[in-house]
């Protein structure tokens, strides 16, 4: 399962693509006519080859507009009562339900109605508010007026006004799930004993790849107990057993599993359409990274997890691994304030990525990190030539988040055949043979012969698996205790790699 985040291709035919006259020192119209999505993902390809990172905050107010009408309209406007510094560090101390933060939500909420109504005079407030908001300072709005958005940046009670749901659509992204994660995970069945998994007890598979970072001798000291990780991805397939009935099976015992979904229904014209969303996986990206951190050590010859006596809980945020719509972004923003409101939780592994920033997914991470949450995230996975120059993805680009990439069996410095890496990748993960690139073994959508999975998604559901190895083995540790351990028992401590960070973990340092 290569083709995690889908390949950037970005039209340069610019000519034609808007009608009014455009200033060449930008790319944009001079006037107020929607750009077009040529000039957009023109602009946003400009902005990531100089910057390695897209943020809505650095381009014109009438390019977040045009984005905004290229899309659904959905906007997500940050606020703040006037004076409040530094939220992004206080966000987890902040109670949106106090006098000050609701003054704030709906001076901002009647700016943005009374500037919408110039289109319609018959709009009203729950015409427009996409959904709510219960723990970020955050609105999700409907937004036509290019005046709302001028209103937006200009005001000091909002801290970001951009689009929830532009992305730069490619034919690989439009092309269907496949393209995207999704599709791939089947059992596997020219997997070789000794050479692509060994058998141990009681009867389980334990992937090629554990021996890389002493996986076994690390299960000496620790399997995980008494921790939780948290997964954000597209959910956890109900048909397979070894993540259901069968979770406490053979050396597997004592824990739990529970699955949730935080996406929200898609909507036509303000309503819910279609069934209700269930935390069934019908991607298998999800069920691959749960497989892989925690799969049982069971009886019945399916693969291992790495933390195979850890709780789990696996949330479907997204439709898939590219987080390219509104209600995506809701979701996995949902995904993080959950998992940071439950104290059980300690680790956060999300294998899914934009090519675009989110502030409001920015947001929930901080939120997430204030509650003392340790959070993984993929560093992103394409195809080999986008990888060549397009460095590590939001969200894992992050400050606060420890983004993870693979690498090859024979040259820990080689990232995979489709990984992407740089200066803000942390750790490594070794999960491609530079023979076969054969990957590591997983739990298919259903029943116990094993599937693979690749790229740096596997990476991070491996590295949250280790770093439940650590905290079950020092269960009195703080989350800056955990991660330090794991940095110091790395193969490039003390001398961070440009571009693969602190390198391989070896999981029996780490434990000892």
């Amino acid at each position: 399962m290569k083709k995690l985040f889908p390949y950037l291709t970005f039209s340069l035919l610019l000519l034609a693509a808007c009608e009014k006259t455009v200033d060449k020192r930008t790319e944009e119209p001079i006037d107020e006519e929607v750009m077009s999505k040529d000039i957009i993902n023109a602009k946003i390809k400009e902005v990531l080859t100089a910057e390695h990172k897209f943020e809505w905050q650095s381009v014109s107010d009438v390019m977040v507009w045009s984005a905004l009408q290229q899309s659904d309209k959905v906007m997500s406007v940050g606020y703040q009562p006037a004076g409040f510094a530094n939220v992004n560090d206080n966000l987890h101390n902040i109670d949106i339900n106090t006098a000050p933060w609701k003054e704030a939500r709906e001076k901002v909420l009647q700016l943005i109605l009374a500037s919408e109504q110039k289109l319609d005079a018959s709009l009203r407030l729950q015409d427009i508010i996409k959904w709510d908001e219960s723990v970020l300072p955050v609105i999700d709005i409907t937004v036509k007026n290019i005046e709302t958005v001028k209103l937006l940046r200009a005001s000091q009670l909002v801290r970001y006004a951009e689009p929830m749901g532009y992305e730069p659509q490619t034919d690989m992204a439009n092309s269907g799930r496949s393209s995207s994660g999704c599709g791939s995970n089947t059992a596997q069945t020219d997997l070789v004993a000794n050479v692509d998994y060994i058998n141990i007890a009681p009867n389980a598979k334990q992937s090629w790849n554990h021996t890389f970072h002493k996986i076994t001798q690390a299960w000496v000291k620790s399997t995980g107990a008494g921790t939780k990780i948290f997964i954000i991805d597209t959910g956890c397939e109900n048909d397979q057993e070894n993540l259901g009935s069968a979770f406490n099976q053979g050396s597997s015992s004592g824990r739990t599993i529970e699955k949730i979904v935080t996406l929200p229904r898609e909507t036509f014209l303000g309503f819910p359409i279609g069934s209700v969303e269930t935390p069934d996986d019908g991607c298998g990206h999800g069920t691959c990274m749960a497989g892989a951190a925690a799969a049982p050590r069971g009886t019945d010859g399916a693969s291992v997890g790495i933390a195979y006596n850890a709780n789990l809980v696996t949330c479907r945020a997204a439709e898939d691994v590219f987080i390219d719509a509104s209600r995506e972004v809701k979701g996995v923003s949902d995904a993080f304030t959950n998992a940071a409101n439950r104290p059980d939780v300690k680790i956060i592994s999300m294998s899914m990525g934009k090519i675009t920033s989110s502030s409001q997914i920015t947001d929930a991470i901080n939120y997430a990190y204030g509650k003392n949450k340790l959070i993984f995230c993929a560093a992103g996975t394409s195809f080999s030539w986008t990888a060549s120059w397009y460095g590590v993805i939001f969200p894992a680009y992050l400050a606060k988040v420890n983004a993870v990439t693979g690498v090859r069996d024979n040259n820990f410095n080689t990232s995979c055949t489709d990984c992407h890496d740089g200066s803000e990748t942390d750790f490594t993960i070794v999960m491609e043979k530079a023979s076969n690139e054969r990957h590591p073994l997983t739990l298919a959508m259903s029943g116990d012969i094993p599937s693979t999975v690749g790229g740096s998604s596997v990476s991070t559901a491996q590295m949250a698996g280790i770093a439940a190895l650590v905290w079950s083995r020092f269960p009195g540790y703080t989350r800056d205790q955990v991660l330090n351990k794991l940095i110091q028992s790395s193969a490039n401590y003390p001398n961070r790699n440009a571009d693969k960070g602190w390198g391989n973990v070896n999981a029996d340092t780490a434990t000892n």
